[in-house]
């Protein structure tokens, strides 16, 4: 199944993603449609989660969220990123429209096995800045373009984004999508997880309150 053609149709924008499955997702958070992206450019692969119907001149509730193995399905309270994905599925089930971009770029860009060996070098005292440093990989290496061109095949142009990411709604506005709102994300946590949150912070700007 594949929809895209290269252009979005609204906005004549070139697009580099192509959708190539759809189906129905029941989940305890409520039901939810699963679509399939692939990237032209990469081997990268997205998946949407998405509820109700998009029109471009509502805003509508999204959220981009990075692959994070450890804490959306091992449970990690190292960090808060389960947590905030079954929040985020949560506020859009309650809304009745919204979608979430699910990208894979796993710890922050470097991959699976790379964040492993970040986390042990947390374990002997580095925060999550300096071991991506350490390890010679960018801070944060990930890159929302191809996001920002899914929520426009989606049919969005206004969104409203579940975010405490000050990068993620920067993006989407280069990208030419109408940020009409930030909806914070507070999330309680554990106290592992709380030098992770102070460093997102402090070091990366992350717009977060304690």
């Amino acid at each position: 199944m594949s929809e895209s053609n290269g252009e979005h149709p609204g906005t004549g924008r070139q697009i580099s993603v192509d959708r190539v499955a759809e189906a129905q997702l029941p989940t305890r958070f409520g039901k939810f449609r699963i679509i399939g992206y692939r990237s032209l450019t990469s081997s990268e692969e997205f998946v949407v989660i998405a509820k109700g119907e998009f029109e471009k001149d509502i805003p509508t509730l999204v959220r981009i969220h990075s692959q994070c193995l450890t804490g959306d399905v091992f449970g990690s309270i190292k960090c808060d990123c389960g947590p905030q994905l079954h929040r985020a599925m949560e506020m859009i089930e309650a809304e009745g429209r919204g979608a979430v971009v699910y990208q894979q770029q796993e710890g922050r860009g470097i991959g699976i096995i790379n964040k492993i060996r970040a986390y042990a070098l947390q374990d002997d005292g580095a925060d999550t800045v300096e071991a991506n440093e350490k390890l010679g990989f960018a801070v944060d290496a990930r890159d929302y373009r191809q996001c920002a061109e899914i929520l426009f095949d989606l049919g969005l142009c206004k969104v409203r984004v579940i975010s405490n990411n000050p990068d993620k709604l920067k993006a989407l506005e280069d990208a030419g999508l109408q940020v009409v709102d930030r909806i914070p994300m507070d999330i309680r946590t554990e106290e592992p997880a709380a030098h992770y949150l102070r460093t997102k912070k402090e070091k990366l700007g992350h717009l977060i309150e304690f």
